[in-house]
């Protein structure tokens, strides 16, 4: 068993599929044949070997360097193994995966962390459109694991979540937590317009706007304590660090929603 580094020399004229690049499945080949694994790239394919350098790794990590923003499908449906992106990502990064860790050291495209299921996705720089939510064509989005995102997040975060925790350090788009259904949702800065809209469970955390109230009038103020759960949540978030670290000495405020879609979630704005 070994790990690999590819090297991408230069952007492909047109977007690559990167799905077959598994830790696990590259983890029992040579050089020789890992150079000659078909790529998707637009209609077709190439070998790995006509853009990317292969050399040995002393770890069993697989990395992937270079301009990688026109990469797609990074770590899909993963299992296992550790997958490191060092540089950006292009879309569908992590959608789909059920464990290992997946580490993007860069931004990454539309649809990241699509309907994954299980293990780490964290991306150190920014995130596009419907990132944690439904592939398209379906009605579920991410299903459970841990997403971290450094940078801002796209519109449509979190959209029909089922599962799982989400935590992004800088802002998010507009219709953040949008029809949510169940999990964590944890945001550092500013949520956009529409936040949480039919959200029917779940529970969104909001640093960034403690003074803006809930986010729509369907969301109500809840008057039962909380202490206990929130005491737990917070010391789970307080672990990721950075803006999140103090959050167990925190008060809160806390709304009931999304009312108009019969929701039993919870806004809960950070004071």
């Amino acid at each position: 068993m070994s790990g690999w580094t590819l090297t991408l020399r230069q952007p492909p004229p047109l977007r690559l599929d990167l799905r077959a690049l598994q830790p696990a499945a590259l983890a029992t080949l040579g050089a020789a044949e890992i150079s000659r694994l078909p790529l998707g790239h637009g209609r077709g394919t190439l070998a790995l070997g006509e853009c990317f350098d292969v050399a040995a790794r002393d770890d069993e990590a697989l990395v992937i360097a270079g301009d990688t923003a026109r990469c797609d499908r990074i770590g899909w449906q993963m299992a296992a193994g550790r997958l490191l992106v060092d540089g950006p990502a292009g879309d569908h990064a992590g959608a789909g995966l059920a464990g290992g860790t997946l580490d993007v050291r860069g931004d990454a495209g539309a649809l990241a962390g699509c309907e994954m299921r299980g293990g780490t996705l964290e991306i150190h720089g920014h995130v596009g459109e419907f990132c944690a939510g439904p592939l398209p064509g379906s009605l579920d989005g991410m299903r459970g694991g841990t997403l971290v995102v450094r940078g801002d997040a796209g519109a449509r975060l979190a959209d029909r979540m089922r599962r799982g925790t989400l935590v992004v350090f800088g802002n998010a788009g507009d219709w953040a937590a949008s029809r949510l259904v169940a999990g964590t949702v944890a945001i550092a800065g500013r949520s956009g317009v529409h936040a949480g809209y039919g959200m029917r469970r779940g529970s969104v955390v909001v640093l960034g706007n403690p003074d803006a109230g809930p986010p729509a009038p369907s969301f109500v103020p809840a008057q039962d304590d909380v202490t206990v759960f929130w005491r737990l949540l917070a010391r789970d978030l307080a672990r990721h660090g950075g803006p999140f670290a103090d959050l167990p000495r925190r008060g809160i405020v806390r709304h009931r929603g999304d009312l108009a879609a019969g929701g039993l979630g919870e806004w809960i704005a950070v004071r």
